[in-house]
């Protein structure tokens, strides 16, 4: 902004200098206080059109005096290709000239200056092109009338147009710049007469950007020229990657103005330090070459050079030394278009063979560069004849198949025109202005014609659409060029695509990959980023102090997934979803029971079927010889009714096996509680008879039988079983058990099982089991020692005794137990009661019916000595 503030300055000076206003009342005159030289060349014409163009890349100024004497600069280092730009100016006028359906029965003629590569000679011309360079002129009619030129075309670099703009703006006099790409200019109330042919920088930072995205480039390297176009495009650049979350700058460099070699060897010591593979450049070819110079010395390799538009069109960088570098180079470029005629045109160049009025100093320098000889030498070997071979200059100004910064001086020409020519057929009272009028060519407003031009609209005979937005930007379109080196030594720049932008379309990237050359040795798209991407199953970790493209690859926790690359986050899963081994998807949780299926389930399956025909037998061997002492004492009947008891018990385990569903949940329990409570109730009324008889069969205590009757017994058996009942039934009714997926015992599975739903219920029905049990166990324990021969104690205390032990392991082992092993526990519980109670009961008594038949007699069961 240095290089404004100076402009500015500068321009109150050069208008003290230009212009000077006599004091005569009578004939007030203007006069150039002094006259500044330029290079030119000039057309005449009905109306005249300004161009700026960079026909020298340097100048050198003499001392500054406040003399009328006219100050020239000596412009220096002929720019072949700036003077091809002049003269496509030239031909778009002669070509206007020549279309009878543009502009008819009016003469365009054109007035170009050099700026010689300085600010202020491009400045200076801006001025002397608004203002004209008459020595004098009268004022007449408050200066009314046309202004020396309808419009300019130029200037090349932003900071001179900036410059030019920001004057010209206040006067209304449109610019159509073809060159100027700083987004900076894209500002209507500082520019309000500003256009241009080439997009912003702002369109070419996205399509920057969207060339990143396609190749999947987020970490790179900037480096920008120190002056508005750099700068600019460094902040714009900034701001866009950061909002397009797309990619991170690994440095961001600016080169040195004047190509400071210690600060060049600092930033290619930066580039080789990085591990971004990826370089963007924003800056001018006189930038690039000190730097490459560095490039070349320190022999940098192994990187993807990306060049905005000011430099894919550097030819001075295209040589033997660099090209081993830059070859594969990608590139935005200006949009190449196809100019008929041009080079004809171009080949018809001599100077001095055109009218008395056209003034072609350019033309004669062109001429003494290109032959390396001097008009007005005569008699030397090196004097210019005008008449050497035009073909023989340099291939480079006759090659018109790359046609770009020409093209968009092209349009710029025939914007003007067009706008010209819609002002023309303007009919009165149908005008654009207050009234309907229309604008008068011979009194034109500046910013009369700065409407029309901001409303041209047309298509050029190559294909491409020419209009401006409302900030004067036309609509964007560039192509996407690939500098290839070929084993000839020559560089093509290979068109590879296209990035434009569309009213109905948007922004529109096309690149055809199988035309890029790769400078690496496996000819594909290099990597260029600070992490690798974190693969599914991962989430992306920051790197403090890091650009967000810097971080670490953390795997998700158990539970969490996460199914794209470079997840942010890990997601958790459902409920009954856990995360995969990769932790990239969810998968449905295994579930846990006690299953048929499975070893454990099959065991228990086994031994309860067995337990329960065990008990079928017992009870067919016991009902086939009913008649039998054996069977016959203490009660046959309660023997019958405690097998089937035990049956039942086998039976129940049943219902902890298998997957939990409601009824089974509801009957377990219940079946569990009364089968169990009939068994030991049957124990306890078979020891309260045999303590009964055994009083009985003393003096006086024949009484007590009277209670024990088969009556009594059954009824006994029956009123302690409904008290049971009666606990399961309020059980169930109240807070009945219910099948309940359970995750807590493990993240990864779900375990069914069944909960009791009131766990006072379960006591209340384990307690009474107990309370029957320990009962009987003493009952039993007191009549250990009655004669074996008239009753069964002893087997019960021994039978009852298991059982207790049985049910007090039971309880913490059930309650420590997790998911199917708690059943486990629990049905092994019952089995193992049960085959206690069948075992010490039922053995010793099938054991002499089936195996001593001698001692199943009532005189054995009565005769204490015959066991003995």
């Amino acid at each position: 902004m240095a290089d404004i503030t100076g402009t500015l300055g500068l321009f109150f000076t050069l208008i003290t200098l230009f212009v000077s206003s006599s004091t005569s009342f009578n004939a007030p005159i203007c006069k150039l206080w002094r006259k500044f030289q330029f290079n030119e060349m000039h057309e005449p014409g009905d109306v005249l059109l300004g161009g700026l163009f960079q026909v020298h890349y340097g100048s050198v100024f003499p001392e500054w005096t406040f003399t009328s004497e006219p100050h020239q600069p000596v412009c220096t280092g002929f720019d072949i290709l700036g003077f091809r730009h002049a003269m496509t100016m030239a031909f778009a006028v002669q070509e206007i000239n020549k279309n009878p359906d543009l502009l008819p029965n009016l003469t365009l003629g054109y007035r170009l200056y050099d700026n010689c590569g300085a600010l202020v000679v491009g400045f200076s011309g801006a001025l002397a092109l608004a203002s004209g360079q008459e020595e004098a002129f009268a004022l007449q009619g408050g200066c009314a009338g046309s202004p020396p030129v309808l419009g300019i075309v130029g200037d090349s670099l932003s900071t001179f147009t900036i410059a030019s703009a920001s004057v010209l703006g206040l006067y209304k006099i449109p610019m159509v710049s073809f060159f100027a790409t700083c987004s900076c200019l894209t500002n209507r109330q500082r520019f309000p007469s500003f256009f241009r042919t080439i997009p912003s920088d702002a369109f070419q930072v996205r399509a920057m950007i969207q060339i990143l995205k396609h190749f999947g480039w987020t970490w790179v390297g900037l480096l920008v020229s120190d002056d508005d176009y750099g700068l600019h495009v460094a902040r714009s650049f900034q701001s866009d990657l950061a909002q397009s979350g797309q990619g991170c700058l690994a440095y961001l460099e600016v080169l040195p103005w004047d190509g400071d070699l210690s600060e060049n060897r600092r930033i290619v010591h930066v580039i080789k330090e990085s591990t971004a593979r990826v370089l963007m450049m924003f800056a001018h070819e006189f930038h690039m070459i000190h730097l490459m110079d560095e490039v070349v010395r320190q022999k940098v390799t192994g990187l993807q050079w990306l060049a905005s538009e000011a430099m894919t069109a550097a030819a001075v960088l295209q040589t033997p030394d660099i090209m081993p570098y830059l070859n594969g180079m990608l590139g935005i470029a200006i949009r190449r278009g196809e100019i008929t005629g041009l080079r004809d045109f171009l080949l018809r160049i001599r100077p001095g063979q055109i009218s008395n009025n056209t003034s072609y100093n350019m033309v004669q320098q062109f001429w003494e560069y290109s032959f390396q000889c001097k008009f007005g030498a005569s008699g030397s070997a090196e004097a210019c004849t005008g008449d050497e071979n035009i073909q023989q200059v340099d291939a480079e100004f006759l090659d018109v198949s790359n046609l770009r910064p020409e093209y968009n001086i092209y349009k710029a020409v025939y914007a003007l025109a067009y706008a010209l020519d819609d002002m023309l057929q303007c009919e009165p009272g149908r005008g654009p202005f207050s009234g309907g009028n229309c604008a008068d060519i011979h009194k034109l407003e500046p910013w009369q014609f700065v409407h029309y031009l901001q409303h041209v609209n047309f298509t050029t005979t190559f294909g491409d659409q020419v209009s401006f937005d409302e900030n004067g930007d036309v609509l964007p379109i560039y192509d996407i060029v690939n500098w290839q080196w070929l084993p000839n030594g020559r560089t093509q720049v290979q068109n590879v695509g296209e990035v434009k932008r569309s009213p109905s379309r948007g922004e529109e990237l096309q690149i055809h990959e199988d035309k890029i050359f790769w400078n690496f040795e496996s000819n594909k798209p290099p990597q260029s980023v600070c992490s690798e991407s974190c693969p599914p199953g991962t989430r992306m970790s920051r790197k403090k102090g890091q650009p967000v493209c810097c971080f670490d690859c953390l795997p998700c926790s158990e539970g969490e997934i996460s199914n794209t690359t470079d997840s942010m986050e890990c997601t958790s899963c459902p409920e009954d979803f856990w995360s995969s081994p990769q932790r990239d998807h969810c998968v449905p949780k295994k579930t846990e029971f006690l299953s048929y299926h499975e070893p454990l389930g099959i065991c228990l399956t086994a031994a309860s079927l067995l337990g329960t025909v065990i008990s079928a037998v017992v009870l067919g061997i016991f009902i086939h010889h009913r008649s039998t002492p054996v069977v016959r004492a203490n009660n046959s009947e309660l023997s019958f009714l405690l097998l089937v008891s035990l049956k039942l018990c086998f039976l129940c385990s049943l219902l902890f096996i298998g997957r939990p569903r409601l009824w089974t949940c509801q009957l377990r329990h219940a079946a569990f509680g009364i089968s169990f409570v009939l068994c030991v109730s049957c124990i306890l009324v078979k020891t309260m008879v045999v303590l009964a008889v055994f009083r009985a069969s003393k003096p006086g205590g024949g009484a007590t039988l009277k209670w024990f009757g088969a009556v009594q017994q059954r009824g006994t058996v029956l009123g302690l079983t409904s008290v049971q009942a009666a606990i399961c039934t309020t059980w169930l009714v109240s807070y009945s058990p219910e099948p309940h997926k359970n995750t807590q015992y493990y993240n990864y599975k779900i375990v069914y099982e069944c909960v009791v739903g009131s766990p006072i219920g379960f006591a209340v029905l384990m307690g009474y089991i107990g309370l029957l049990a320990v009962l009987s166990f003493q009952l039993a324990f007191l009549a250990r020692n009655l004669p074996d021969n008239f009753n069964e104690a002893k087997l019960i205390t021994f039978s009852m005794l298991i059982f207790c032990a049985v049910w007090v392991a039971f309880v913490p082992a059930y309650i420590n137990s997790p998911g199917k092993y708690a059943d486990a526990v629990e049905v092994f519980a019952i089995l193992a009661s049960s085959f206690g109670l069948l075992v010490a009961l039922f053995g010793p008594k099938c054991y002499i019916i089936l195996l001593r038949p001698e001692r199943n007699t009532k005189k054995a069961i009565m005769d204490r000595d015959t066991r003995k």
